[in-house]
């Protein structure tokens, strides 16, 4: 069944029918019979708990009580891209504890790779609250002094897993403390050497840091090793200082370079632009109801890498990209249409009803 999008055919676009090679159910078929799964996808950091107030539109002070979610932003993004169908695998640390455990069954539940996972006794798993004040900005708060996650070591990690890797991906929070910073240097490294994709959502936890200038030193640290990035508006601000995060001027300038292959700023419910060597653009976002946001960023990227995991050369060509795009737009808007992250994130079946009945 072919979906038929306002500019282009979405569907047969993005997974053509050719005489060699045919796709079904996610796995390719070859001419000759034989077949593999499509491209692993490894997502590098954290996985907390966060506990979310049970009345929305409140401080955290302000909240009569709070409900626990599976969160950290790489830990969403490998189940987003296990929802749509593909493959996927986490690498970080929990608690020898029971959130730390819960955690790790989340991710086999939802048939994510959960080997590079390891358990510190001596730490317990990170916690954040999280709320959505009535003014509209969101509030946290977190519990990590330190947690697990920021001592993992680059003995613990698993290299036979990431050189299976066709994309790295990873964020910045492993970068503020000791040992796990030098750990994410090490596998990104392992992974670049690998011949990997290495793709980098700085994802902003500006209070986390020391301080703001501790932040944007240490994203920024990164940023010219990466070959995929995603930055959302605000993100811009912060790393430009104050600079106009809508001037495409301000956005080549400062935040493109050399290696990079595709640049994608996301603008919430109004879409994303894209910047590559060839070309740049814009796809606009998909209108929903807004019920909660979190997540609302891991399911574009789940959306976006899991279309480049198979089609690696995807950034190429303009129409797959934005098809591409169009198609992560939609995961992010299903994802915040029902609370919490994890619960939140939409199949590929979801995903094609909703761009059909936009498409009318």
């Amino acid at each position: 069944m072919c979906f038929k999008l306002p500019i282009f055919n979405w569907f047969c676009l993005f997974f053509p029918v050719t005489h060699d090679t045919c796709h079904y159910n996610d796995v390719i078929v070859n001419s000759n019979g034989g077949q593999h799964e499509r491209s692993l996808v490894i997502c590098f950091g954290e996985m907390l708990i966060d506990f979310v107030p049970t009345v929305s539109g409140v401080s955290l002070a302000e909240a009569p009580a709070f409900k626990k979610a599976p969160g950290g932003a790489p830990a969403n993004v490998a189940v987003g891209i296990s929802r749509l169908g593909g493959s996927s695998a986490f690498i970080g640390k929990v608690g020898e504890d029971e959130f730390g455990y819960m955690l790790a069954d989340i991710l086999k539940e939802n048939k994510v790779d959960n080997s590079g996972m390891r358990f510190d006794p001596a730490a317990r798993t990170a916690l954040a609250f999280v709320t959505l004040r009535s003014d509209g900005e969101r509030e946290f708060m977190f519990f990590r002094n330190p947690s697990a996650d920021m001592l993992l070591r680059k003995s613990e990690v698993d290299i036979n897993l990431i050189k299976k890797a066709s994309i790295f991906h990873y964020g910045s929070v492993s970068l503020i403390e000791e040992p796990c910073r030098s750990t994410q240097l090490y596998a990104m490294e392992v992974a670049k050497q690998s011949g990997s994709i290495l793709s980098y959502d700085p994802n902003l936890r500006l209070a986390l840091w020391p301080s703001a200038d501790a932040a944007r030193d240490g994203i920024m640290s990164i940023w010219d090793q990466a070959d995929v990035i995603k930055v959302s508006e605000d993100e811009i601000s912060f790393l430009t200082e104050g600079a106009d995060p809508y001037d495409d001027n301000v956005v080549l300038k400062n935040l493109y370079h050399s290696n990079l292959k595709l640049l994608l700023v996301t603008e919430g419910s109004e879409g994303c632009r894209y910047y590559t060597k060839e070309f740049k653009g814009r796809v606009s976002g998909l209108k929903v109801k807004a019920v909660d946001t979190t997540g609302a960023g891991d399911a574009f990227v789940g959306g976006i890498l899991n279309s480049l995991a198979s089609d690696v050369n995807m950034y190429k060509d303009e129409k797959k990209l934005k098809a591409a795009i169009l198609f992560a737009n939609a995961c992010g808007a299903l994802t915040v249409t029902e609370k919490g992250a994890i619960p939140a994130l939409p199949t590929k079946e979801a995903v094609h009803q909703i761009l059909q009945e936009v498409s009318g």
